[in-house]
């Protein structure tokens, strides 16, 4: 099964995803960067990363360049879960290349179908 890092400081949709995804993935939830860091120094690698953006301490943006600064994490795709939806933030994204800009709130079908393409493309670059 595919394992999925949450990144999210609210309680409300970390359970709205987890009741989305776990059917399909493994997932794992923090409720802070310093906590999704702490995992993945722990040694844990996801398939996919989903990352708020609006968290307290450190944003979304920080944990983002501090994930991709881990060489053993480069690869993984990480696309933003977030209340933002400026075209502002979707276009800065794009640039530092995350995998996807999903706005909340968001519809079952839509997250599924995003995650699974992302996880799909990725497979498939791998090979």
């Amino acid at each position: 099964m595919k394992k999925i890092l949450l990144v999210d400081d609210s309680e409300v949709y970390i359970e709205i995803a987890l009741n989305i995804l776990k059917p399909q993935y493994d997932i794992i939830a923090a409720k802070s960067g310093n906590e999704a860091l702490s995992f993945l120094a722990g040694g844990f690698v996801p398939d996919l990363i989903l990352l708020d953006i609006l968290m307290p301490e450190m944003d979304g943006w920080e944990t983002y360049n501090l994930i991709k600064g881990i060489s053993l994490l480069r690869d993984v795709p990480i696309a933003f879960l977030t209340a933002l939806d400026s075209e502002a933030d979707k276009d800065q994204a794009v640039i530092i290349g995350a995998s996807a800009f999903i706005t909340k709130p968001f519809q079952k079908e839509i997250l599924l179908e995003k995650i699974n393409a992302i996880i799909q493309q990725h497979e498939s670059g791998k090979r």
